[in-house]
């Protein structure tokens, strides 16, 4: 997280966007992503150009030779007019065919449009972010570039289209630490927006498998296959693939795909699910792949969802995934087939419920966080449940920093299940036998097994309570006739 000097900096950039007429925070985030990748690029070639006078090797990079004003380094330099017209004319339109046809990031930055419309606010928008990445490059942090970038993406302050809002990066570095995510995973997003949850497992992998980069087959499994993400918007797309590039991974497989519908013929490919899909409503079942109905037949995408991540992951593959509080109780038959197909069919670990105000200012919807495992065989025998009352922030629309945290709680409980064997429902976690979660209709709310201690408390007797009334009635009195004595004086 980035604080202090840094963070005024990027709040100052934002607000040169904003003053020059660019307000809509996604296009901001859009734009203020384009310079920084463009700025990014340069400054891996010098390194690399280094590295090979060093070693005394010829080296072929990305930019021509004959057009050295491609380069951050160069155009950041020109005048303001000059700068403008080497950017929109050849910088731009060189970014967006970068890497050929079957680059990630061409292939989403080929509807990508370069809206800053004047050569000073360009100027002043390069000026601040050379600023802000001088800071960053002497605050001391590892990948203060990728903190630079949630904290923009942290300016979403209103819900997107189709259910979409930002999950918090606390929930998901919190599910991808509670996962731990191994070097040989394939992890996907089936609702990837900014590609939060793949951002997280790839750092969560570099500060736990750092050796991992040493061995080839690993390097390359971590920047060309272990990462999917789909999403349905071209915006977020292109966000998504620069905030996974700005965090290290050469090539994610981020690709346009409805996850829900026919298109998507993923069966059995990856061990690891990350996911907090939309929760937007119903859908037309014309519109949805036949295979997930047969499993749950509903209109409902948190339903369909669950039902998608079954079928995706491989035998022995893993799933959190974040689902509203209904998926857990609703008596629906499409709500209890899905609950019995995890449950019978797989092996359901744990249930985490969080406080609603988890996800404000975007939503006020209570959540949970569902984890199992996918066997085809069963499996499920306790189930853990955990009561989240705080996440270390206020729960209203200002989120502001509090000392109050389950989180630490959270993940010291579940990497040690051990030790919860004997814990009494009257606590923050404990566990309930498979059979007693059937015999209350595959109910997963955690209301339903936890139970409230209540405290007892005496009372004086009514003799007494009368008589220290009568005393206080007295006094009252006494006040009174005294105020009329003033009075009559």
């Amino acid at each position: 997280m980035i604080t202090g000097e840094l963070k005024n900096k990027v709040d100052k950039v934002w607000e040169t966007f904003w003053t020059g007429g660019i307000t809509n925070p996604l296009t901001v985030i859009e734009q203020f992503t384009y310079l920084l990748y463009i700025k990014t690029l340069d400054d891996n070639e010098k390194k690399k150009e280094m590295d090979a006078e060093l070693l005394g090797l010829d080296f072929e990079g990305i930019f021509p030779k004959d057009k050295p004003q491609l380069r951050w380094s160069i155009f950041s330099n020109m005048g303001p007019d000059e700068m403008f017209k080497v950017v929109t004319e050849e910088v731009f339109p060189f970014i967006k065919d970068l890497g050929g046809n079957e680059s990630v990031y061409s292939k989403f930055m080929k509807d990508a449009i370069f809206v800053i419309p004047t050569p000073s606010l360009l100027a002043r928008v390069v000026a601040g972010i050379n600023g802000l990445l001088q800071a960053s490059n002497t605050s001391g942090k590892k990948d203060t570039l990728g903190d630079l970038y949630e904290y923009l993406l942290s300016k979403l302050s209103t819900a997107g289209t189709n259910g979409q809002f930002r999950t918090p990066r606390h929930i998901i570095d919190m599910i991808v630490r509670l996962m731990k995510p191994t070097p040989e995973d394939i992890i996907v997003d089936p609702a990837a927006g900014s590609a939060g949850f793949l951002v997280a497992s790839g750092d969560y992998l570099k500060e736990t498998h750092n050796d991992m980069f040493l061995i080839q087959s690993l390097r390359e499994h971590f920047n060309q296959k272990m990462f999917h993400g789909f999403e349905m918007d071209g915006t977020m797309l292109r966000i998504g693939a620069m905030n996974m590039m700005l965090h290290g991974v050469d090539n994610p497989n981020i690709a346009y795909r409805d996850s829900l519908s026919e298109q998507n013929k993923d069966t059995e490919q990856y061990t690891l699910v990350l996911a907090n899909p939309p929760f937007k409503g119903s859908l037309d079942y014309d519109s949805v792949s036949d295979d997930l109905l047969k499993i749950t037949k509903t209109k409902k995408t948190e339903l369909l969802f669950l039902a998608l991540f079954l079928r995706m992951l491989k035998k022995g593959g893993r799933a959190a995934v974040i689902v509203p509080d209904g998926v857990l109780f609703g008596s629906s038959n499409a709500h209890n087939s899905i609950r019995k197909e995890i449950i019978d069919n797989n092996k359901l670990e744990a249930i985490i419920s969080m406080p609603s105000g988890v996800f404000k200012p975007y939503a006020g919807v209570s959540t949970a966080i569902i984890i199992f495992t996918k066997t085809g065989a069963g499996g499920t025998d306790n189930v853990w449940f955990y009561d989240m009352k705080a996440d270390g922030y206020s729960l209203d629309d200002k989120r502001n920093k509090i000392e109050a945290n389950d989180i630490p709680d959270i993940l010291t409980r579940f990497n040690d299940l051990g030790e919860e064997t004997d814990r009494k429902r009257t606590e923050k976690s404990f566990f309930v036998p498979v059979g007693e979660i059937r015999d209350n209709g595959y109910d997963l709310s955690i209301n339903k097994y936890k139970e409230i201690e209540y405290d007892e408390v005496e009372y004086e007797k009514p003799e007494i309570i009368l008589s220290n009334i009568k005393v206080l009635e007295e006094q009252i009195m006494n006040g009174i006739n005294e105020i009329e004595k003033l009075i009559k004086r």
